[in-house]
């Protein structure tokens, strides 16, 4: 699995939707029904899964599945 897919099974398993169902447009809580703690979960996940650390700015610059992929993406460079 590439980075993008991997956080994309991480968003799947925390918000309850399919990786087939979620696009890059997609809104973490009008879309996927994030609330904080489910937030705090997927940054957590984030982190482990890809051996980062997610600075307190960019988690909160994180609104959709592409503010993800771009922010992982960055990361993992």
């Amino acid at each position: 699995m590439n980075p993008a897919e991997i956080a994309i099974d991480v968003i799947a398993r925390i918000s309850g939707a399919t990786p087939q169902s979620i696009t890059p447009d997609m809104e973490l809580v009008a879309d996927l029904d994030m609330d904080s703690a489910k937030a705090l979960e997927l940054m957590v996940e984030l982190e482990d899964r890809f051996g980062v650390e997610i600075g307190d700015d960019d988690a909160a610059r994180m609104n959709t599945v592409r503010d993800i992929l771009d922010t992982v993406a960055t990361l993992t460079s």
